[in-house]
């Protein structure tokens, strides 16, 4: 196995544009995983950490530009007010010291259903820039994900940057597992109103082949929350709402079973998140809209 170690960002796309097999490592929190237990040998490794671009952040007016390799821990400290719901998904990655090394890139690149910033991301509506020696693209979070373990990414591409929607309302994000931490998630559900569209967006993780939206869901809560003028009034979300919500999410579910857990627990806990964060984030949205109405008064 080679080290490929580049010194910059062109000299990493030129690497991988000649050798296309490379696997990319910057955290190193799967793909070492995988060489240990003799599970891949990979010809190349392309080292990436000696690229500062890739470790950068910047929060514009509308979006964050979130560096493929920026750690966890600093997503958690420095981004939990434009990325709420990220942040959170943050908090739940294993440990201290993983969550120090891994980021959202690593996330992308393996595009495991288990993956904690999937949810997240979806929920919040996110964009992946990806470059190679031909250019740049950017790729929708909703077309990323092609099959299990499988990105939208050519061979010689590689992620440089995440760009997402700044909050403009509450997110959520929640997770089960078998312990409170290093633990691979049986499931997940990340939940993100947009008040400035009036649209609800949920991302789903470790149910389905691949992260996945409850676009049932949304529509129908979408549909509700507008017929019923809940936007504009803040009331309380009816408990027939919010049943139907986590019926409609547990049904966009294409789990197994494995040691984890049963395909019916899987449907079973999704149902049950969804019905829960949706709660959590309308009486936060409540509360913003009381005191507005308050302040107009």
């Amino acid at each position: 196995m080679d080290f490929l170690r580049p010194a910059g960002w062109e000299d990493a796309l030129a690497a991988k544009a000649e050798h296309p097999t490379a696997a990319p490592i910057a955290g190193g929190t799967d793909i070492m995983v995988e060489i240990n237990f003799d599970h891949r040998r990979p010809e190349y490794l392309l080292d990436l950490n000696r690229i500062a671009v890739l470790r950068e952040w910047s929060v514009g007016e509308e979006s964050v530009q979130l560096g493929a390799c920026v750690p966890y821990s600093d997503i958690m400290e420095h981004l939990r007010g434009p990325l709420p719901g990220l942040a959170l998904a943050s908090h739940t990655v294993a440990s201290p010291q993983i969550r120090n090394r891994g980021g959202v890139g690593g996330n992308l690149g393996t595009a495991s259903p288990a993956g904690d910033a999937h949810p997240a991301l979806l929920a919040a509506g996110a964009e992946v820039e990806v470059e190679s020696v031909r250019g740049a693209r950017r790729i929708p979070i909703d077309a990323f994900y092609t099959g299990v373990k499988r990105n939208a990414l050519a061979p010689d591409e590689l992620i440089k940057t995440v760009h997402i929607k700044k909050a403009d309302g509450p997110q959520q994000f929640s997770k089960v597992g078998t312990r409170n931490a290093m633990v691979i998630a049986v499931c997940a559900f990340g939940l993100a109103l947009h008040p400035g569209t009036r649209t609800v967006r949920t991302g789903i993780g470790s149910a389905a082949p691949t992260p996945v939206r409850a676009l049932d869901a949304e529509a129908f809560l979408n549909a509700a929350l507008d017929e019923g003028g809940f936007w504009e009034s803040g009331k309380i979300i009816t408990p027939s709402i919010a049943k139907q919500f986590a019926t409609l999410a547990s049904a966009a579910c294409n789990p197994i079973d494995d040691v984890r857990g049963t395909a019916t627990y899987r449907r079973h806990a999704v149902g049950v998140m969804a019905r829960r964060q949706l709660g959590w984030t309308w009486e936060q949205y409540r509360g913003t809209t009381g005191r507005a109405l308050e302040g107009a008064a």
